[in-house]
């Protein structure tokens, strides 16, 4: 693979809150996953973070997740499919409109947390979500955790679909996050980060905590906005991709 495209979660601050600094971050980027109030963020936030993104270029994405701001969208729910069909449907209109009156437009979506997690493991869960998703617009990319119950989802869905891998996350043998409770789950080392991911995207595989190779086709690498050295990070990742030969441009599909 000699391109890719780097992608972070951001308009996560509420009100007053502030949450990472999307603004540093929409300089690095090409595409943004944008929270839609559920979670985290709120219409001001989604407006503000929507109208930048596409200032910088930046490919614009809805973020929906569970309906748990005290808990950060990270607390597992047990939602009936019909009701998790609603809760993206319902996520993806308010980006979608939000986009339109910031004269932009969604072009992508990619779950988060708990309820992103509760998807790479459960098939049917998946496929609901992205149901949900498909049927407010057919055409919109879905991005997926790469070798997991999300991307069988998709293909048996048939739609518009990019693979992820995750910078500052370690992986388990499935192609599963490692718990964030723990040790070394998270990476917060810049200078660990940007290597690990170029040898990753230079394998075309995963490489899990124990040393295992999982290919599949990494089309995007995603940098969490809200770490103490996300920023970082992110500038690690890219300045090592692009030093090892690797384009750093927005997903086409």
């Amino acid at each position: 693979m000699n391109r890719v495209d780097l992608n972070a979660d951001m308009g996560e601050s509420h009100g007053p809150w502030k949450m990472g600094d999307d603004e540093a971050l929409l300089n690095i980027i090409t595409s943004a996953n944008i929270a839609c109030g559920f979670h985290a963020g709120d219409p001001d936030v989604m407006a503000k973070t929507m109208a930048l993104a596409a200032e910088n270029g930046v490919g614009i994405g809805a973020h929906p997740g569970f309906p748990d701001l005290q808990g950060f969208g990270r607390r597992n729910m047990k939602v009936p499919h019909d009701s998790l069909r609603n809760l993206v449907r319902y996520q993806l209109g308010a980006a979608r409109g939000m986009a339109a009156a910031v004269g932009a437009q969604v072009r992508h979506l990619k779950l988060h947390g708990a309820l992103a997690n509760m998807c790479s493991a459960d098939i049917d869960m998946a496929r609901a979500c992205y149901q949900g998703a498909l049927d407010v617009d057919p055409d919109i990319i879905i991005m997926v955790l790469a070798v997991t119950k999300q991307e069988e989802a998709v293909r048996e869905l048939g739609c518009k679909w990019v693979g992820e891998i995750f910078a500052d996350r370690a992986y388990n043998d499935d192609g599963t996050l490692v718990d964030r409770a723990l040790p070394g789950a998270v990476i917060h080392d810049p200078d660990i980060a940007g290597p690990r991911i170029l040898n990753m995207v230079r394998e075309g595989a995963i490489i899990t905590e124990s040393g295992k190779r999982l290919e599949t086709s990494i089309d995007t690498i995603c940098l969490h906005g809200d770490g103490p050295t996300a920023v970082q990070i992110a500038k690690s990742v890219r300045s090592c991709l692009i030093e090892g030969g690797i384009e750093v441009k927005k997903f086409q599909r």
